[in-house]
């Protein structure tokens, strides 16, 4: 479904409900994000990432689609000491099917901070990723009870969540990969009105796309690190 980029007046209406809405100037058409959330009712922590490839570049429906995208082979690497461990043979994916099993057994749950977006240059790249309608935690929290930690896989998701909070956070005061901080979102209920503040911790990872400049040993032991810190390993 294609929708049109609405006016800045429309941004300011709808920020309250949580809404980013992309302004005229904006040149791409809206996506919807395709995959659902991976939501274990055991969960205690939940990965939040931005928005995936187009689809010519998807290796399997699922998140992190891209074959080449890490994310799969640092997840083996962590729990299996194996980076295809989530491989199909030899083929160039990874079986969506074996992830989403593991991800119920070890109780984490994926969900993306993006549910609307336009590609303003038709790639993946969150530099030019312009985000429209980002998650909606009242609805997503409540099926993830358990969730304490939040931890993000790059700067944009990083910004998309902060975004969120009723206080803002001047950007110089955003965790740098391999932070944490206090997330003291607030719940609201179905007539937006503000319910009671919630004590989660939100981590940054760093983000498992090639392009990003640290080599893949370092990104498995930046997450190995957070999921022993975490009690999953």
């Amino acid at each position: 479904m294609t929708i049109k980029p609405s006016n800045t007046q429309e941004y300011a209406n709808n920020k309250a409900n949580n809404e980013i809405v992309a302004t005229e100037s904006s040149s791409g058409e809206i996506e919807n994000h395709p995959f659902a959330p991976v939501l274990p009712p055991n969960a205690t922590v939940m990965m939040m990432g931005t928005f995936p490839p187009t689809s010519d570049k998807w290796a399997m429906s699922f998140h992190y689609p891209n074959f080449y995208n890490d994310m799969w082979r640092i997840y083996g690497r962590v729990f299996f000491d194996d980076a295809d461990y989530f491989r199909v043979g030899d083929e160039k994916r990874f079986d969506p099917e074996r992830i989403r099993n593991f991800m119920f057994e070890r109780g984490i749950a994926s969900c993306p901070t993006v549910k609307q977006a336009i590609r303003e240059t038709g790639n993946a790249s969150d530099k030019n990723l312009t985000v429209v309608t980002p998650v909606d935690l009242d609805s997503i929290l409540p099926q993830v009870p358990k969730v304490a930690t939040l931890f993000t896989t790059g700067g944009k998701a990083t910004e998309v969540l902060l975004g969120l909070l009723d206080e803002p956070i001047a950007k110089s005061k955003h965790p740098k990969t391999n932070q944490s901080m206090d997330y003291p979102y607030q719940w609201q209920d179905a007539d937006k009105k503000k319910m009671d503040v919630n004590n989660l911790t939100l981590y940054r990872l760093p983000s498992t796309s090639r392009a990003y400049p640290l080599s893949l040993d370092k990104k498995v032991a930046a997450y190995k690190a957070f999921f022993e810190r975490m009690g999953k390993l």
